[in-house]
């Protein structure tokens, strides 16, 4: 039963690899990744500017106790200058305190800037990275635009495009269903002239004068052929040569019966 799962998981994971890979396009998946990369550097940039403005603050602090521990320094002379030397010893135990406060806040402030430095390098490659990689992907994308291009043009013209399938399929059928009505128009043609069908519209022809029609053609169609014949050999045609023998023959069966009506007279 395990291994019919494992099997199954495998099959299904194979059939979602394979859609998966026929729904990506690269030049989605680039632009995807370089808004990634962007969203990164915004990150490191926001996190140079809060380091930034954590060292403005201590700075500011450092320049507040500075000026704190020179004030108590000042007290402190005019105390023992006054012969109060209670006031002056508690000026100056104030300003040891505050002068604590200042080295823990100059280490806090030596770090912060070593992090600040550390920050900002890593931003500078990044950005770096970031443009190297657009400029990359743009190239990419420009290849496989043109590569795609260029393979449909391909299949346009060998059809083995699914548009040009179509349009190909869509052609053959149309020439099939014109070759069966032209063959279907034919048998019905030749149905209605041998009689096997009647024609309700009453224009057709009877049989007998169907007979004569064809008798007809095939005696143009032999006259025709003799006199090809004719011409090719450089002489008169034989139906030719019968016309005029048949005009002369009347003629000169007509003198005799004349003469003899005048005779006769």
């Amino acid at each position: 039963m395990s291994g019919v799962m494992k099997r199954m998981g495998m099959i299904f994971r194979a059939k979602a690899n394979k859609a998966l890979d026929r729904a990506e396009d690269p030049r989605e998946t680039l632009d995807y990744s370089y808004q990634k990369q962007l969203e990164l550097l915004q990150k490191v940039r926001r996190g140079v500017a809060d380091v930034a403005t954590s060292r403005k603050r201590l700075e500011l602090q450092l320049t507040q106790l500075q000026k704190q521990s020179s004030t108590l320094e000042d007290q402190g002379r005019k105390a023992l200058a006054l012969g109060r030397e209670d006031l002056a010893r508690e000026a100056l135990s104030r300003r040891s305190a505050l002068q604590q406060q200042v080295t823990d806040l100059e280490t806090q402030h030596q770090t912060l800037q070593g992090e600040e430095e550390k920050l900002t390098l890593a931003a500078q490659r990044l950005q770096a990275k970031v443009d190297a990689f657009r400029t990359k992907k743009e190239t990419i994308k420009a290849t496989y635009t043109a590569a795609q291009a260029q393979t449909r043009i391909g299949e346009a013209f060998s059809g083995i495009s699914e548009e040009m399938g179509d349009v190909g399929m869509a052609i053959q059928r149309a020439e099939d269903k014109t070759a069966q009505l032209q063959a279907r128009a034919g048998a019905i043609d030749e149905l209605l002239a041998s009689g096997a069908l009647d024609d309700s519209s009453g224009l057709a022809k009877d049989d007998i004068q169907s007979e004569l029609d064809r008798l007809s053609g095939g005696t143009d169609v032999e006259l025709e052929l003799q006199r090809m014949k004719a011409e090719l050999a450089g002489g008169p045609s034989s139906q030719q040569q019968a016309i005029e023998g048949g005009k002369g023959q009347p003629q000169s069966q007509q003198q005799p019966q004349d003469s003899t009506r005048f005779d006769k007279q």
